[in-house]
């Protein structure tokens, strides 16, 4: 796509609405110190620079799925849960920026996939327990997925930001 040419439709909206909610989560960072984003202020362990690190990684794999299909994503006895686990924490030498800096690549290469992936290409899931057995999602299935994803993320960090200054992405 070259940069004279304009997205419309259902491509446009599918952009809008992504960068529109990864605004959001990484708002919820702005002007934090490191510390402050890795701390987990609320009952719950969850932190904001874990979250936006999880939702990059997240993001990362779901493309991958739609680059290579069902072999790209780990499931079942391939899954790291220690990993996964990791995802939602900042590790010792971690900064926010860097997670942040990752966190834009993987939006910026997202949004290219976006602007010319056929979007009724479709895989099957992988096997696991929360994916119904002989299901396959689209491309675009796959991008409503991850603007779920983030939003949802996003709604977390709101309150953990909340928790920590009283800051807030909306209100």
């Amino acid at each position: 796509m070259t940069t004279t040419e304009t997205l419309t439709g259902e491509r446009a909206d599918l952009l809008e609405t992504l960068r529109q909610h990864r605004w959001f989560l990484t708002f919820t960072a702005q002007g934090l110190t490191d510390e402050q984003a890795a701390s987990s202020p609320t009952a719950s362990a969850l932190c904001i620079g874990g979250l936006i690190k999880h939702v990059a990684s997240v993001e990362e794999s779901w493309v991958r799925f739609v680059e290579q299909g069902t072999s790209a994503m780990k499931s079942g006895e391939d899954a790291d849960y220690e990993e996964h686990a990791a995802n939602f924490r900042m590790a010792p030498g971690e900064t926010l920026e860097s997670i942040i800096a990752r966190y834009h690549e993987v939006a910026a290469y997202t949004d290219k996939l976006v602007e010319t992936v056929d979007l009724d290409l479709s895989h099957p899931l992988p096997a696991a327990p929360w994916f119904p057995e002989g299901k396959t999602w689209s491309a675009r299935r796959v991008f409503v997925h991850i603007v779920a994803e983030t939003s949802q993320h996003a709604g977390h960090a709101d309150i953990i930001r909340e928790s920590i200054d009283g800051q807030k992405t909306m209100g």
